[in-house]
């Protein structure tokens, strides 16, 4: 069976591909950078899923550096994430280890900036930031100096320790503080909120989850902190769930597949869950995934509340679902990633002595109804705009209240008659490569 999903799969896949296991100096410096730039066209020639595509003659000394060779090799009328990091930095995003802040920015209808959430465990979650804190300066100067064509750019520095900003917030009750924050490692929690509302004799989960993160350490791969949250809801016996994606960029299939064998009904057990399709080059590895159903969840319709920043994983969870249970979208269209990666640094002698992890694209997903292309995102049932000003669970939240009347009295909410603009600037505009799969200031 094969895995292609994280860096955490890379052990099955070296298995079972066979790759090359040179005995090397890990501390030898590569003196000739032509030599790391050819590793990386030699790998997207035999990996990349749009190989068909690449240029048939590449002089690769003609590039000044890595990244720009690798994106005049994408496929740009699909690929928008390819990219080249290193195996530290990719282990740690995809087990939450990071450093900065440990926040989010989120606009509301009148294009005020407010916090979207916050990491319990980070610098801005040990202040006690909360969702809700609107924004009015960032280091003495109002937001709307910090406004760009397209968005905005808020110069906060390089995501290492040590780095300070000072944000002036207009708290919920009206007063004015000023908060310097110093950026430092911290462990991020993937569950923003959990809770339980009980409305006309129904038991409806609603389950804020911000990225798709595994555990370190644990084997097979899975979240821990997702097990517990799964424990929760069973034990509860909630009749319905509402997922909140909206700013859930993607992260671990695995773990994907965690949360989706817990909530498909019973009757899918067995049945297909998707089918792995690589390049034209490695058809033979292609593979179907198939349902192991996990908990007592009961449940016919899953609410998910989504938005532009709701992407590759989560739009995972949607498509892989929906051809065994009803899927509700309320909020505004998905992101539209249908594609995968794993890094490729483990298949290359000269990539791994350089420490240079490459994430191509390397293969598309298709759900049991054969359904694998949705690069212009997944439109929603319900539309609802984002209001960052509300706390997590607030009734007054559009999306939320969207969700729980349309699960009440199958109607829509009054609030949603009011299409939100889909060209509205969201946080993960501001992000690219590694960093947008799990947008955090």
């Amino acid at each position: 069976m094969i895995k292609a999903k994280n860096i955490f799969s890379l052990v099955l896949l070296v298995v079972v591909f066979s790759a090359t296991s040179c005995d090397f100096n890990n501390d030898e410096t590569l003196e000739d950078p032509n030599l790391v730039k050819s590793a990386i066209l030699e790998s997207m020639q035999e990996w990349y899923y749009w190989n068909d595509h690449l240029p048939s003659a590449v002089n690769v000394s003609n590039y000044g550096t890595n990244d720009e060779l690798l994106y005049n090799l994408m496929y740009l009328q699909y690929d928008r994430w390819s990219y080249l990091t290193t195996k530290e930095e990719f282990e740690d995003a995809f087990t939450g280890q990071n450093a900065g802040h440990g926040f989010g920015f989120g606009l509301n209808e009148d294009d005020e900036l407010f916090v979207s959430f916050v990491y319990e465990d980070s610098p801005a979650g040990k202040d006690g930031w909360q969702r809700g804190w609107q924004i009015l300066e960032i280091n003495g100067k109002p937001i709307s100096t910090y406004r760009v064509e397209g968005g905005y750019n808020f110069n906060l520095g390089e995501s290492t320790t040590g780095i300070s900003n000072t944000f002036t917030f207009k708290l919920p009750d009206g007063t004015i503080t000023s908060r310097t924050n110093t950026k430092n490692n911290y462990q991020a929690n993937s569950v923003l909120h959990k809770e339980i509302f009980e409305q006309s004799g129904k038991k409806i989960g609603y389950w804020v989850y911000n990225s798709f993160k595994a555990s370190a350490n644990i084997s097979p791969i899975k979240s821990l902190e997702v097990e517990e949250t799964l424990n929760y809801f069973e034990a509860e016996n909630i009749d319905e769930l509402i997922l909140d994606l909206r700013y859930n960029g993607g992260g671990s299939v695995d773990v994907a597949e965690q949360i989706m064998n817990a909530l498909v009904p019973i009757s899918a057990n067995g049945e297909l869950l998707y089918t792995n399709a690589f390049n034209r080059d490695k058809e033979s590895l292609n593979e179907s995934y198939y349902f192991e159903k996990t908990k007592d969840l009961d449940l016919n319709r899953l609410v998910v509340l989504t938005s532009r920043g709701s992407a590759s994983s989560s739009e995972l969870v949607i498509n892989c679902l929906r051809p065994y249970m009803e899927v509700v979208l309320i909020g505004e269209r998905t992101y539209g990633k249908p594609v995968g990666s794993f890094p490729l640094s483990s298949f290359n002698e000269t990539l791994e002595q350089s420490d240079i992890e490459l994430v191509p694209i390397t293969f598309s997903i298709a759900n049991a109804s054969g359904e694998a292309e949705y690069y212009d995102g997944f439109p929603v049932d319900i539309p609802a705009s984002d209001d960052p000003s509300i706390n997590w669970g607030g009734l007054e939240d559009k999306k939320l209240s969207s969700a729980l009347s349309y699960i009440l009295y199958g109607n829509l909410n009054p609030n949603t008659r009011i299409r939100p603009r889909e060209d509205r600037w969201q946080m993960i505009d501001n992000f690219s490569g590694l960093q947008q799969e799990f947008p955090v200031y």
